[in-house]
């Protein structure tokens, strides 16, 4: 229990650490594109306001913007009682507000949670995992997304998501404004070598700092998957449950969430894309599924 709340206190401090981090990198990117078109300080200004009315929609609209880009439709009792009964016992046990229950058409094996705070929070599940878990591997799986917002993983997650959309985007425009502006071709015969300094910058800063987003967003801990495997076992106190239903997510012949993306790939209790290989399983945002099925099963 103390391993549970001394992981909320640091997802809420990771939460600030996380904006402070990526409002230093917009600002820098502001600095260069207010450079290119002639004032510094106006490029970082315009820069800090983006990213403050950004951050504020990431907070209060992020999880709407991650749930329509998913494909997830809001579902009534009436028409998954058996979804929402789980939802309705699990979150009396967790002791948190009732999330919202939605569900995305898709015949892939997966879910995920997300929401600023407990009493702002979603659970979705695809079709095909409703139709393939028994209640006690339906019920495991709830219990894993139920323990992500519990522990606040979600806010932290969902920040992620749509702070490296907007790094992204900012190096995306820098770089366009780079090649195209008026100033950068004056410049070019008036800056000496301070200019070529700027053009260097400018170039390396487009190109790292989408990559510098994916490191952020990669460098969610693993741990954080092990720890909600284990707290969902606490909450149905039947950690085979859960173990069975990441061995059929394991075996899934078809994993492909088709409207899932790599920005919200780590959302999943599972990664929605096909099976990676080589030097592209460095970079995966989930522990393999043998691990933690193993885990389970020696609780």
């Amino acid at each position: 229990m103390r391993l549970m709340f001394e992981e909320i206190r640091k997802n809420k401090i990771k939460s600030w650490i996380l904006v402070i981090a990526f409002t230093v990198v917009i600002a820098n990117l502001g600095a260069v594109i207010g450079f290119i078109y002639g004032s510094l300080y106006f490029g970082v200004i315009l820069a800090l306001i983006i990213s403050l009315i950004y951050i504020f929609f990431s907070y209060f609209s992020g999880d709407k913007t991650i749930l329509k880009t998913s494909g997830a439709r809001e579902v009534t009792k009436k028409e998954y009682p058996y979804l929402f009964h789980l939802i309705d016992g699990l979150a009396i046990s967790a002791g948190i507000p009732k999330p919202r229950a939605y569900v995305i058409d898709d015949s892939a094996l997966n879910a995920f949670a997300t929401g600023r705070d407990p009493e702002h929070a979603s659970i979705t599940v695809t079709t095909g995992l409703l139709k393939k878990m028994n209640r006690q591997e339906l019920e495991g799986v709830v219990a894993h997304e139920m323990s992500h917002i519990k522990n606040y993983d979600v806010r932290f997650m969902m920040l992620v998501v749509m702070l490296a959309g907007l790094v992204t985007l900012l190096s995306d425009f820098m770089f366009r404004s780079f090649f195209w502006s008026s100033r950068g071709k004056s410049s070019n015969r008036k800056g000496g070598g301070v200019f070529v300094v700027i053009i260097i910058v400018a170039v390396v800063l487009a190109i790292l700092s989408p990559i510098i987003g994916q490191i952020i967003q990669f460098s969610i801990s693993r741990k954080r998957e092990f720890l909600a495997d284990a707290n969902a076992a606490v909450l149905t106190r039947y950690p085979p449950g859960l173990a069975s239903a990441l061995r059929k997510i394991a075996s899934d012949p078809d994993p492909l969430v088709d409207k899932a993306n790599k920005a919200t790939a780590h959302l999943f209790i599972s990664t929605p894309f096909r099976k990676e290989h080589g030097i592209s399983r460095l970079f995966l945002t989930h522990p393999p599924l043998s691990e933690r099925i193993k885990i389970l099963e020696e609780m």
